[in-house]
């Protein structure tokens, strides 16, 4: 018979075990929740309002939209809240990530100071019964997930072809910004690979990723590397030109989709790979991808620690960190890295460079 303490000591052990294992993912078909925090220039709530509602008429056509509000606050006029409601995250992320929603929001450039996106899977709610019909596109978050308190987000752009190897060695010597951002917020690590002449920058952040993100943006030794990379750039542009830098990074946001940890154990070697989806097939392209490292990590013997997936459009890439001393072929390999569904490939994965690899010190 199991005593007591017995049970105590195993729960314990299983509590360290789900602690250990960190999955976030946009793939678990929960209703999605996107807030949207909005500071309009003083006089300009009018001309907000009606670019708003021009918005808001378009927006109700895009497939997985359910709904949304918009709300003024009763403090500070100039600041609005946008709610909205998806059936799921992947339909919300092909939207916002695309060309469509890059014009469609341009309108509302003039007249905003500053604004602030955060998403949200919902996991319980109060108050009466969704109509039957609703059921189906109506699903909850079953169970909370297991964070490790890290941010992990990407950019990518691309170069004019024939100017990669001047483009990394710009990027691969430069002073690395202060990772203290502030008391909260601080920078953990940061990778650039290429590939081709595609850039991928992978940050990972404790804290505010918008914080950090600003604060570097306006460090001196990296506004001059952006500078010096801009004759590079194929798609144009003017980073003292509001509009145009905010285009452009909308544009080169290549967000975290899913992301696995199964051991709090440093890593070794880290590890980037592309794969060239179908037209039309990115975010399928990244579900797939997401059920493979799940499959992965319910091996003892998987030699990845952390696997991350970035996807925009048709632009999947996937970091991975392996196990101390494994060697990269085996680790790639066993991992099933390498051998990703054909029938959403538009063409074979392939392993990108590394440029910097610069991590924080008490990281």
């Amino acid at each position: 018979m199991t005593t007591t303490s017995e049970k105590v000591s195993q729960q314990q052990q299983l509590t360290r075990q789900v602690s250990a294992r960190v999955s976030q993912s946009v793939f678990d078909g929960s209703r999605l929740r996107v807030i949207l925090l909005v500071d309009v220039h003083d006089g300009a709530q009018q001309q907000f309002l009606e670019a708003y509602e021009q918005l808001c008429s378009q927006v109700a056509s895009v497939p997985g939209h359910v709904s949304d509000q918009l709300c003024q606050s009763i403090e500070n006029p100039s600041q609005w809240l946008i709610t909205s409601e998806w059936e799921s995250a992947p339909p919300f992320l092909a939207w916002v990530n695309s060309e469509e929603h890059v014009q469609m929001v341009r309108p509302l450039h003039s007249c905003v100071r500053d604004t602030r996106s955060l998403r949200f899977h919902i996991v319980r709610e109060t108050g009466g019964a969704a109509p039957m019909a609703d059921t189906a596109h109506r699903q909850l978050q079953m169970s909370p997930r297991i964070g490790d308190g890290v941010i992990r987000h990407a950019l990518t752009f691309t170069v004019k072809p024939g100017s990669e190897p001047e483009v990394a060695k710009i990027l691969a010597n430069y002073d690395p910004p202060e990772t203290r951002v502030d008391e909260t917020t601080r920078l953990v690590r940061t990778s650039l690979f290429m590939h081709a002449n595609r850039v991928v920058r992978a940050i990972e952040v404790r804290g505010d990723l918008l914080v950090a993100l600003r604060h570097v943006a306006r460090q001196p030794e990296v506004r001059a590397i952006e500078e010096a990379i801009n004759p590079y750039l194929e798609q144009d542009r003017d980073l003292s030109d509001d509009d145009s830098a905010r285009v452009f990074f909308t544009r080169a946001a290549l967000p975290a989709v899913h992301h696995i940890s199964v051991d709090e154990m440093p890593e070794g070697a880290r590890y980037a790979l592309s794969y060239p989806a179908r037209p039309g097939e990115g975010m399928q392209l990244a579900e797939a991808l997401s059920r493979q490292d799940e499959k992965a990590a319910q091996d003892p013997a998987n030699p990845v620690l952390r696997s991350t997936i970035f996807q925009r459009d048709d632009v999947v890439v996937r970091l991975i960190d392996v196990r101390p001393g494994v060697d990269a072929d085996v680790a790639l390999s066993k991992s099933g890295a390498l051998s990703p569904p054909n029938a959403l490939l538009d063409g074979d994965a392939a392993r990108m460079e590394l440029v910097t690899d610069r991590r924080s010190p008490d990281a």
